[in-house]
């Protein structure tokens, strides 16, 4: 396909060309005036708009994490999470959003699939495609991401996914496909990661055979940040832009390559007009008029819309006798290191700076009264601490929460002094920080009496650490050569002491090592888990619900690292199982973004998976259990019921490669056993009964399922009603093709039709599509609850 640009180019060297063909920064693009040219600013984005800086910089809404929003099924939610992130990205005047992630669930022990949203191809397309038009449509680009075979983060920068090309086709290709088919996304982020041996960043076969050749994409094709590593090969095979800048392996390099006739001049051009169509369409070429008069991340609208999202997103997993919903009169006994720690949003780069985050405890008081809510704390659920909650520390200087950052240079001149609204900052982005020979946080710690804290601080380099008159020499270590070494997982120390209110903490980082995360560290001293499980024993003994918070944390939920276990961590199984051994009633609720064991699960009376609710977790936690807002999700993975079952489980390379050995059986479609819960399972809080089902196809193809659906439960709700395809080919496993949203009141009844797609009812034979022909369907509440069963014929 031929792109034209908008601009001439004509005018430009060959190095002004290259120059503007690798970042300027971080996270913007070189402005070129000579023809009109204004710099175009990118920002992370899949559950927020964070803006230019990695850590510490403005503030912005988070929303839930992807798989959370994805367990609505529903595309018309995705599409407006694509509005709202483009109404923050104007705020913040940021013209392309890196996201959506629209990698797969591959195995569950993935570390970044919170940022991903299913593990099923269609269900992941569908979704991707009307979230990129919630951006596009509005005038922001979107970049779905990371093309491709990106299912894990163990050895990331250089594991090679193998992957034969009819489960290329048929799995990872298919949401690429779609959003590109239908949405026409304006940028694509290439991979870290090899695919058959070859780079992602320069993958001629797909960047250019099928991306650009087949499915005639007419967009930018960006690497990943800090992943491409070749010249020649990347800007021959198809890359157009280079992430970050300014640095990095095109520059001088590429244009000696083209003096030397290894890369045409012609495929220089031809990255620029990608490049020049993305400025044009962002409103980049000239100075774009940015609006003013936006919500902002903590109004009233906000708020309200991110609750809902997160709430109607929830999944009822459990719910013995009708347990949930709970009535606004019950005593509770709420329990567990989540319930006031609560985790919104995972780690790494799809991070963002939230106004607040509501807490479960501060949610559930608020909406039950401090009478009724027995808040008692639970085990330790963390190896390593993180920043602290926003109260726990207070600028001296200024008496506001947060801290004070002072950088100097050589000679220990100041150089700048500011208050940090968050206890950390980092170094290496083009920040503030990088002129600096030595940095120095210091804090005030919040307390009304004293107490035994756990204090330190977070970051590559070596440290002093101060409290009081006491004085340590800390050496962390690390080289900073990796680029996700000291911002995605940095290194922690900390010490515990009995401090008054007042005391003074100080962390002075005397040699600086580039691309850090700095912070410190200000927490409760945890207590042994055998005396947490006997007090939250003896509280839920008293109440009338043991509500127990338990689940992940970002040392499990992160970028750049891989689980090793669903096992949750700590003693966090144990405390369960104490409370429910005493309780009348027992509700766990799980916050986390992928599946966790649950061996308690047989002793408790209802589980509601919470994901990771965004900054309203607290009020949406609350809205859920007492039946404000049904939490009407479905599953968006099958949830094993110990580790190592599924089609596919590790995640670590053997000799640099991962086989990818399962096939197109990924997921629920390989699934040989009973799982703990299946794909699409969720049982809000009412009752579905299911009629008469009927298949229209043509030439074999369904096209249109239909089936009579009645609400014989006594409240108003929603369901999912689901579609699958087990072929009549015994090797080809079954397949969702089709879904349907519906709402309902109590005793109500309809006739639902469910579009079904063709695109998933495809298998690449011998170079080119073949459509399945015959075969059941399946009219489901998830697979592990089949209601119809009909032929296709």
């Amino acid at each position: 396909m031929t792109v034209s640009a908008p601009v001439s180019i004509g005018s430009l060297s060959l190095e002004a060309k290259v120059r503007l063909l690798t970042g300027e920064a971080l996270f913007t693009l070189w402005p070129e005036p000579a023809i009109g040219l204004a710099r175009i600013r990118l920002s992370d984005g899949p559950t927020g708009v964070r803006g230019l800086e990695f850590a510490g910089g403005t503030v912005s809404c988070l929303l839930p994490n992807a798989n959370s929003l994805a367990q609505h099924w529903d595309p018309r939610v995705t599409r407006e999470v694509g509005e709202l992130l483009a109404d923050e990205a104007k705020r913040l005047q940021v013209h392309v959003v890196l996201g959506p992630t629209i990698n797969l669930h591959r195995t569950p022990l993935g570390g970044r699939l919170f940022e991903a949203f299913s593990e099923d191809p269609l269900l992941t397309g569908a979704l991707a495609t009307t979230y990129v038009q919630g951006l596009q449509d509005n005038g922001i680009g979107a970049t779905p991401k990371h093309f491709l075979a990106n299912e894990s983060e163990t050895e990331r920068t250089t594991v090679d996914s193998v992957v034969s090309e009819k489960t290329l086709r048929e799995v990872y290709l298919l949401p690429f496909e779609m959003v590109v088919e239908d949405a026409r996304p304006w940028a694509v982020m290439a991979s870290y990661n090899r695919v058959n041996g070859v780079p992602a960043t320069e993958h001629t076969t797909l960047v250019e055979g099928v991306l650009k050749g087949e499915w005639g994409y007419d967009g930018l094709v960006m690497s990943d940040w800090f992943a491409t590593t070749s010249t020649v090969e990347s800007a021959n095979g198809g890359l157009d832009l280079v992430m970050p800048g300014p640095d990095g392996p095109w520059g001088d390099a590429l244009v000696k390559a083209v003096r030397a006739g290894d890369v045409a001049e012609a495929t220089i051009d031809a990255h620029l007009r990608r490049l020049l169509l993305l400025a044009e369409r962002v409103g980049a070429l000239g100075e774009r008029t940015w609006p003013e008069d936006l919500p902002a991340p903590d109004s009233a609208v906000r708020r309200g819309q991110l609750k809902r999202l997160a709430a109607g997103g929830m999944t009822v997993l459990a719910n013995k006798n009708a347990t949930l919903p709970l009535s606004e009169g019950t005593r509770i006994a709420l329990i567990g290191r989540h319930a006031t720690e609560t985790i919104a949003q995972g780690g790494g780069s799809a991070g963002v700076r939230p106004p607040h985050v509501v807490s479960i405890a501060d949610g559930l008081t608020t909406a039950l009264g401090a009478d009724r809510v027995h808040l008692v704390d639970g085990v330790e659920v963390r190896e390593r601490p993180v920043a602290p909650l926003p109260d726990a520390l207070r600028d001296q200087e200024t008496g506001l929460r947060g801290i004070r950052a002072v950088t100097r240079d050589a000679e220990g001149t100041v150089l700048e002094s500011r208050h940090l609204g968050i206890a950390e900052t980092v170094t290496g982005d083009g920040g503030w920080t990088d002129d600096a020979t030595s940095i120095e946080l210091t804090a005030e710690v919040v307390l009304d009496a004293p107490a035994k804290l756990q204090i330190g601080l977070r970051g590559l380099g070596e440290w002093t650490f101060e409290v009081g008159e006491e004085r340590v020499p800390v050496l962390q270590g690390g080289s900073g050569d990796d680029p996700g070494e000291g911002v995605l997982h940095p290194p922690a120390w900390t010490m515990e002491r009995e401090l008054a209110p007042g005391a003074a903490i100080r962390a002075t980082l005397r040699r600086k090592i580039d691309r850090t995360v700095l912070g410190l560290v200000a927490r409760p001293a945890p207590l042994a888990p055998a005396e947490s499980i006997s007090l939250a024993a003896r509280a839920a003994a008293a109440a009338d619900v043991a509500v127990v918070v338990v689940g992940l944390t970002q040392e499990q939920e992160a970028e750049g690292r891989d689980k090793t276990t669903l096992t949750l961590p700590g003693e966090q199984d144990a405390l369960v199982a104490a409370v429910a051994a005493v309780a009348k009633r027992t509700v766990v609720v799980v916050n986390a973004a992928t599946p966790v064991l649950m061996p308690w699960l047989p002793q408790v009376d209802a589980v509601l998976w919470a994901g990771f609710p965004g900054q309203e977790a607290g009020d949406a936690v609350a809205a859920a259990l007492l039946g404000e807002i049904e939490p009407a999700g479905r599953l968006v993975t099958t949830f094993p019921a110990r580790d190592g079952q599924g089609p596919a489980w590790s995640t670590t390379p053997v000799d640099g490669r991962l086989e990818y050995s399962e096939g197109s059986a990924v997921g629920y479609r390989g699934w040989t056993e009973k799982p703990l819960f299946w794909f699409g399972h969720g049982l809000g809080y009412t009752n579905w009964a299911y009629g008469s089902g009927e298949v229209r196809a043509r030439d074999g193809v369904v096209e249109t399922v239909s089936v009579e659906l009645a609400n014989t439960g006594e409240r108003h709700g929603r369901e999912v009603v689901q579609v699958y395809l087990r072929p009549s080919e015994p090797e080809e496993p079954v397949r969702l093709i089709g879904w349907a949203p519906v709402s309902l009141g109590a005793g109500e009844r309809a006739r639902v039709d469910v579009p079904c797609d063709a695109r998933a009812q495809r298998v690449w034979l011998d170079g080119g599509w073949r459509f399945l022909r015959g075969g059941t369907v399946l009219i489901a509440r998830g697979l592990g609850d089949v209601r119809v069963t009909l032929d296709t014929d």
